[in-house]
């Protein structure tokens, strides 16, 4: 017996015990009679039995037809119901996409009103989760991912560039001048909101500019960025965080840098990550083109306003601790 059983000789049977008859069988899979019978044939002489009998001009299950009958029925039933649920989700005209989650609230919820209005045939779904995709068990169609670059066997494309910088309220920057008007002095009097998750952390900032860390009896740990974005809002301390993600209270004016003597560093970070196989979609084709579009938009406001606070803008160097 052929270790690989032959799987169209499969489905012609289980067509035929599943109608009774050849010529339905032949009807449904839209081939002739001749071509059902021919397959019976050889998948009997194949497995070495006989699978049915002729009886009243239809045929019936013999006792080894009716086993191998069971198992190939359950088999293309669980196929064909695959291939609805693939078909589905092909025509359902949705994009998948998995965010991490600050990312998602505070930058690409905003501006997906502008993608929906240039593709209105399309819906979208996103999940606000910082689990990576499992692209082979999930459908999620394009993940967009905040890290290093790193996913092997992957399409990873960056399409923003962040820019990190000591940022607080302006109360609270005041209250720390009002007191020392180095600011290196002034840090550390400050207490440090920490954003566990983030790339650059307080420990390889305040290390490359050579300051010592400040002793904290009660540091602050996040591991959401906009949970310490909006602690420093508040005015409870220094946040090391994302322009990305709080661009908009620093056009606003809500947070502001603690001092233009440290440089904005810039270094890639979010990025639209997928398998190759995936840019062959037209919906990830289309968003992958908005998303091109509304990220350098948004590079040059972030610089523009960077540019406009005085505060300079360092690029990461290769190797920094930390990030690359």
């Amino acid at each position: 017996m052929p270790l690989n059983p032959n799987l169209n000789s499969l489905a012609y049977f289980e067509a035929v015990a599943r109608t009774g008859r050849v010529t339905l069988a032949a009807a449904e899979l839209g081939v002739s009679t001749a071509a059902v019978s021919q397959q019976l044939k050889q998948l009997e002489e194949q497995w070495g039995v006989r699978l049915f009998r002729r009886q009243d001009r239809r045929l019936t299950l013999t006792l080894d037809g009716e086993m191998l009958f069971q198992t190939t029925t359950a088999a293309f039933r669980m196929i064909r119901g695959a291939r609805s649920a693939v078909l589905r989700q092909r025509d359902s005209r949705q994009l998948n996409l998995r965010s991490s989650p600050s990312f998602a609230v505070r930058w690409l919820t905003p501006r997906l009103k502008h993608f929906l209005e240039l593709n209105p045939e399309w819906g979208v779904r996103v999940d606000a989760s910082p689990d990576f995709s499992d692209f082979e068990t999930e459908i999620m169609d394009l993940d967009l991912r905040y890290g290093s670059g790193n996913w092997a066997g992957l399409h990873a494309e960056c399409v923003i560039r962040d820019y990190v910088l000591p940022m607080c309220s302006p109360a609270y920057r005041d209250m720390l001048a009002a007191a020392e008007a180095d600011p290196v002095r002034q840090l550390a009097q400050a207490r440090l909101i920490h954003s566990v998750k983030a790339l650059y952390q307080w420990d390889v900032w305040l290390a490359v500019h050579g300051i010592e860390a400040p002793d904290q009896q009660a540091p602050l740990r996040f591991d959401r960025s906009s949970m310490a974005i909006q602690l420093a809002l508040d005015g409870m301390g220094i946040v090391l965080e994302s322009v990305t993600l709080a661009l908009d209270e620093l056009q606003s004016g809500a947070l502001v840098p603690l001092s233009t003597d440290f440089a904005a560093v810039e270094f890639p970070a979010y990025w639209a990550v997928c398998p190759d196989r995936h840019l062959n979609r037209r919906i990830v084709r289309l968003f992958l083109d908005w998303l091109r579009e509304a990220a350098a938009g948004f590079q040059e406001v972030a610089q523009q306003r960077l540019t406009g606070l005085g505060c300079p803008i360092r690029i990461a160097a290769a190797g920094e601790p930390g990030l690359l």
